[in-house]
Formats: structure tokens, sequence, C-alpha cells
């Protein structure tokens, strides 16, 4: 430390020591109210932990060892699925209200027969792939109806009822759309008990699909990479550091706020985990400074949910999307860093407004901590984020990248004392990212459902038909149905299923007015993951409220304004493609490489794009520089969408409105300051 007395020196960790067991008890209360994956069991019997931690460890190892040693992607999938089933039922009671202490017999059963799912497909992988050439028999069949139902009552336990309800609702469709009610759109060939169910369990197009295999491939690992940096103090880091940049800003905490879980949404990848951990040290902030109980949740969640589209880790749905498209993950993460950037810089300019509006002060130079003390302490843990970067760059494995990272957290971890880990906390990291990793595994093995259906039933072209139908030959109508199908699919659910179902059902819908592949993936990924913050179902405002005290609903709505410049990038870079720096004149619309944007079209599309997020900042803030009236704040609000709008002659009438606007406000402002009576 510096010769300032280190008790009045503000860091993430005094902060939180000092709001006390009640913030501890309201943490853990939000978490198990909207974040069904912290619900777990806290077994009595050190016997029955041991078997517990035993299991999750190997699980961890399990994934590491086939990273070097591969074996039969079905096999591979199956034991994901299986494992997880096996730890889900022995971690996750029945019911919420119901003994967490222990483990009764029926779920020792049932983490049994989840094993014994892939337990089967291994003994009988040959018979299964070759000799009944993919026709299953009355075994495969039994076995296959055990892991869905497996499967759903996994999923209703982790997540709630809305993803099990969703795939019911596909799951029925086969056995139904064949029959005379079905109108003309969604009639298809008969399909039969051993259709279904031997395509969702015996081939890699159900429930060990893609989705599957993104999870045994890279969510897993990163989550569990995510499990070390937890280990070794990166979250305590970040907030230190956000705190060290931003807190002595006008309005500082809520930039704190913003750019902590900027930082942190971007590696756990879980919006509402993130909303409780980072707003336990950034919530109490913003209400010590003036801001209201309501703006602060909102600002939360706002913020984590930004997290998860900023490169270079997007909450591991880079990597998925990457998969899913068949486009480099460099590529993709070029894409994302200008629209991420704009997301964020809005979010900041509307904390801004908000604190000039209020007169909001920073936290003093004296209370925070230096840049420089904090990156002496524990500024090494960046280490293996940029040797992560180096390697992608490199075009290394995601795989084998993300095992390296873990490794190089470990040793860049012992050089300071306060992040040094020891081997307990190795096998317990190892351990928590197993346990992390659940509730992402279930939700993409019931995706599989969905994503079975739509292959077998073509379901997919169905709905894109329908929403290009509704779309009327207009490019942007289609975008906007396509935005609706997009926050509807994605409502309740984390950001990577959200992702897996839109990209499925959504995405094509743009495909029929040419959009290229990477920029319909792009546009269905952010409003996935915004569903998060729209009411009614804003799962991540909510949280933020049961942190900030404030009412559940109306820091959905004050989250969802604060994002709104989220809601309009997307169908900028759908109408100018430059913004995402690729350029796609002359390509196919599945191409799979762009060359790189003309620096100019860059420049000019970003300029506007910039100026139109700072002007509908300031409309929806009623301030810039002094307040605005209702007639400026309309005004500005119009212009600012003919900036974001990439046509040349609505960008000068934007500018010009902006820049009268503006000049007056300041002027008016001045003499304020003159004669403030």
């Amino acid at each position: 430390m510096t010769k300032r007395d280190e008790k009045e020196v503000i860091t993430a960790e005094d902060i939180v020591a000092r709001e006390g067991e009640n913030l501890e008890a309201d943490v853990q209360e939000v978490l198990e109210k909207y974040d069904r994956d912290s619900t777990t069991r806290v077994f009595k019997s050190k016997h029955v932990a041991m078997i517990v931690s035993i299991i999750a460890v190997f699980y961890s190892l399990f994934h590491i060892y086939i990273v070097f040693n591969p074996i039969p992607t079905l096999q591979a999938r199956a034991i994901h699925v299986a494992v997880g089933l096996a730890l889900i039922f022995l971690l996750y009671p029945i019911f919420k209200t119901s003994d967490r202490t222990k483990a009764p017999w029926y779920d020792w059963v049932l983490a049994l027969l989840g094993l014994a799912t892939a337990g089967y497909i291994v003994f009988n992988y040959t018979a299964i792939v070759t000799e009944r050439g993919g026709i299953p028999n009355t075994t495969d069949l039994i076995f296959a109806v055990l892991t869905v139902v497996l499967i759903f009552e996994a999923t209703r336990r982790v997540t709630g009822f809305i993803l099990p309800i969703l795939a019911l609702l596909f799951l029925i469709y086969p056995f139904i759309s064949s029959l005379d009610f079905m109108p003309n759109l969604l009639y298809t060939r008969p399909f039969d008990f051993g259709d279904v169910f031997g395509h969702l369990y015996t081939k890699t197009e159900g429930l060990y699909s893609t989705a599957i295999g993104a999870s045994v491939n890279f969510i897993f690992l990163f989550i569990l990479f995510g499990a070390f940096l937890q280990k070794s103090g990166m979250g305590l880091f970040f907030n230190d550091l956000a705190l060290a940049l931003a807190g002595g800003y006008k309005g500082g905490p809520a930039k704190v706020a913003v750019v902590s879980s900027g930082f942190m949404g971007s590696i756990n990848g879980a919006a509402v985990a993130n909303v409780v951990s980072t707003g336990a040290f950034t919530i109490p902030l913003m209400k010590k400074v003036g801001y209201g109980r309501t703006f602060a949740g909102a600002v939360e969640a706002s913020s984590s949910i930004g997290g998860q589209i900023l490169p270079p880790i997007m909450g591991a749905s880079a990597f998925i999307m990457a998969e899913t498209t068949g486009i480099k993950y460099s590529t993709i993460a070029l894409a994302a860093a200008i629209p991420a950037l704009l997301y964020f810089g809005a979010v900041i300019m509307q904390v801004h407004f908000r604190a000039g509006r209020n007169n909001l002060t920073g936290i003093s130079k004296a209370a925070l901590p230096q840049v420089s003390t904090v990156l002496k302490e524990r500024g090494h843990l960046l280490l293996p984020i940029v040797a992560l970067i180096y390697m992608l760059y490199l075009n290394l494995p995601i795989g084998r990248a993300a095992i390296y990272t873990i490794g190089i957290t470990i040793l860049v971890a012992q050089i300071k004392k306060t992040t040094r880990m020891s081997f307990k906390d190795v096998l317990e990291a190892l351990e928590l990212g197993a346990k992390q990793s659940l509730s992402v595994m279930i939700a993409c093995a019931i995706v599989g459902v969905i994503i079975g259906v739509v292959s077998l039933t073509s379901f997919g072209s169905v709905l894109a038909s329908a929403i290009a139908a509704l779309g009327a030959g207009s490019l942007l109508l289609t975008c906007f149905f396509t935005m609706i199908a997009s926050l509807v699919l994605g409502m309740g659910l984390p950001s990577i299923p959200a992702y897996i179902i839109t990209a499925t059902m959504a995405a094509p819908a743009l495909a029929e007015y040419g959009v290229p592949v990477l920029v319909a993936h792009m546009f269905v990924f952010y409003f996935g993951i915004f569903a998060n913050v729209t009411p009614p179902v804003a799962l991540a405002a909510f949280a933020g409220a049961g942190i900030s005290g404030g009412d559940p609903m109306k820091t959905g709505f004050a989250a969802f304004k604060l994002s709104l410049a989220g809601f309009l990038v997307p169908f900028v870079f759908v109408f100018d493609p430059s913004l995402l720096l690729i350029n796609v004149e002359g390509l196919a619309m599945n191409a799979r490489e762009y060359p790189l944007a003309n620096m100019m079209d860059v420049a000019v599309v970003v300029t506007t794009t910039v100026i139109g997020i700072v002007a509908i900042s300031a409309a929806l803030e009623g301030y810039f520089a002094t307040n605005l009236n209702w007639l400026f704040r309309i005004l500005i609000g119009a212009a600012a969408i003919s900036l974001i709008i990439p046509e040349t002659i609505t960008d000068i009438i934007g500018l010009a409105i902006v820049i009268v606007i503006f000049a007056l406000n300041i002027i008016k402002s001045r003499k304020e300051k003159v004669s403030p009576a």
C-alpha cells in the first residue's frame, strides 16, 4: 500500500465484509430464488460428501483426458450427460423445500440409472452404430425413453419448469404432426415411436447433438477455467481494478459495476450468478452515493448480461458459435468486439447522465485503491487470459488452449501468497468446475430434444418461413419478428442454451433475405441474451432487485432501458456488416470466411453509431450538460435513431439535430453556472 491509511481504502473484500452476514444471507436467498443452480445439497455425512466430491473431480479429469485422448463422439457425449445426471440427482433435491443434508434412496437409484444410460452406449457402441445401421431395437428404445425421462427430471430440478415444458411441446409435435387437424404449414409425414426416440438417443442429432458436443468440448473446460480463476481471487481483482479505474468519477460506483461485471460476465457466462456475486460489492456502493435501489439493480443486471457479448470468451458462446457455423473463433471474437464496446459505452453514458442529472459524485480518491497497488497485488492473474488469447490467435485447438490456460493459472497463482493455490485448492477447483457445469450441461441436453425434433421434422424451416411471411418482404420487419422470436425463446434460459435454440430456430429466417451466416447468428445471439433483462421474465434484473431491495418488475424495465442500445446495435450490423469488421460484398450467404472491412466504412458507421448512442442515452435520461426538456428529448431521440440507421441522408439529418440541441444545452448549462438562481 501507499502511505495512506489502509483502513481508509475501499476494496471489494472490505465492502462485502462490512455488509456482514445480512448481505451474505440476501445473496444466498437471491441465488436460490433466481438461480436454481444454487439450491444444492450440503451433506451432513462426510462419507457421502466425499463420494460426491470424488465423482465431481473424476468428471473434470475425464474432460481433460479426452482432449488429449479422444474417444468416439457418441460415447464421449453420453458419458458427459450420464455422469452429469448422476451428480444432479445427488446434489439437487426433488423439491426446493426438500431436506438438503442427505440424498434419499430414490436419488441414488436415479443417479445409477443415469450412469447406466452411458454404460449401455459404451458397451453396445459397435452394434448401435454399425450392426444396426441406426435402426434401434427394443432395448435401445427402452434406454432412449429412460434417458429422456431422466433428462427432463434433472432439468426441472436444476432450471425449473420452462425448459422442460418447451422441450415437451417439441417432443409431442412429431407424434401429432401428421394428424388431420394440423395446419398445412405444420403438417409432416407420420413418425412412429422408434423414429423419434431412436433419433434422439442413438444418433448425434438429438440428445447428443452439437449442443452437448459444445458442452463437452468447450463449455465445460471454460467453466473449469473460471473455477480456477475464482479460486485464485480473480473476482476480487476485477472488482478492485474497476474501483481504482472508475470509482472516482461522477457516479463512479455505477461505472465500477459496468466494468467489473463486464469482465466477470465474459468469463463465467452466467448472468444471474454474475449479478449476485459482483452485485454484492457494487450495489451497496451505488446506493451509498445516491443511486436508487431500482437503478442500482438494473445497472448490475445490464452490465452482467453485457459480459456475455464481450470477447475474448463471451461466456464460452463464441466457441459454440464457431462450432455451429463453421466460422473461425478469431473471426467471431473480432466481429463481436465493436458491438460489445458500443453496448458498454451506452450503459456507461446512461449511468453518467443519471449521475449528472441527480448530481451524484464519485468516491473520494483517498478512499480508492491505486491502480498500481491493485496490479502489483493481483495483476499477474491477467497472464493466463493473455496466454489464452495468444493461443487462440495461433489457432491452437480450443480444448487444449483451455487446459493449458488452467495449468498456467495454477503456476501464475503461485507468484503471490494472496493468490497461491495449494493441492487442496486445485482439487476444490476441479470439484467446483464440475458442479458449476451441471446447469449448462443439462440445459444443452434437453435442448438436444428440441434440436432432434427440428432436424427430424424440419420444423426450423417452417418457423423461418413463418417469420419471413410475417416480414412481408421487408428485411426490417423480418429482423423485428426474429428479434421477438429470439426474446421469447430465450426467456428464462441461460445464455448458452438460449443461443443454441435461437440459432436453430430463428437465425434461418434471416437467411431468406441473404443475411450472411455470421451476421444472422450474431443477431439472434444478442437477443437470446437480452431476454434476461426483458420483462416479464427478466431473471438477471430480478436477481439485481433481490440484492438492491428494489421492485423486481421496475428493475426489469430499468434494465431494459439501460440495455436499449444493445437492442439497436444488431439492426445496425444487419444493414451494415462493416460494424462487425467484415466485408460481405460478393460473398455467398453461407460463406465461412470474410475479408476485413474497409476501415473508412468502419470509421463512418462506428462514428455515427457512437453519436447516436450518446444521443439516445441523453434522451432516455433527459440530461446532457444540463436537463433536457421534453421537446428536446423527443427530437434527440428521433435524431439518434436516424444516426443509427446506416444511410447517408439520415446520418446528416440526425447529426445536424444532435449538434444543435447539444450546443443549445451546453450554452444553457454555462448560463446556469454563471447565475445558478
